[in-house]
């Protein structure tokens, strides 16, 4: 499998950090890193980490299925996700997915036909104290609101 230089050398830098023997801690964040370059997990790039981190491929495929944050299938540009466990459920966060449902078109884990956006109801992303929290990409929004949640949106197509 074929990866781009700078993935290549995080892949080496990972893979050092840890004492021999202990390469399989490399899986998540290997993952993590391919996804964000490949758009999501494949099988061959499953394959591709057993082999690197010395694992089997069946460990890799238990982390990919364990772990929300992991795509098998491409992801909108943007992934918008709105956590709807109790702190946030308490707070809107049902509704809050409801109207990212309805503002972008999309129910749970679908992705809009130009590939732009894709929405997914999450257990929680670990931002309890500031309900609603919603996560879009790497970027996290807390107490966000219907209209916060429609200017980010906005922006986000305006970035288009």
């Amino acid at each position: 499998m074929t990866f781009s230089p700078e993935l290549e050398s995080k892949f080496a830098k990972l893979l050092e950090s840890y004492p021999t023997g202990r390469t399989r801690s490399a899986v998540i964040p290997m993952l993590l890193f391919a996804q964000d370059e490949l758009g999501h997990i494949s099988n061959e790039l499953i394959e591709e980490v057993a082999r690197r981190c010395k694992v089997t491929p069946l460990q890799v495929d238990e982390v990919v299925g364990y772990y929300s944050m992991l795509h098998r299938k491409p992801m909108g540009q943007y992934h918008v996700q709105v956590c709807t466990n109790i702190s946030c459920l308490l707070r809107g966060g049902e509704e809050l997915f409801e109207h990212a449902s309805k503002t972008l078109g999309l129910r749970h884990k679908e992705v809009a036909p130009d590939g732009q956006f894709s929405l997914e109801e999450v257990e929680c992303i670990g931002a309890c104290s500031w309900a609603p929290a919603i996560q879009i990409n790497y970027d996290f929004h807390h107490h966000v609101t219907e209209e916060k949640l429609d200017g980010l949106i906005a922006e986000l197509r305006k970035n288009q």
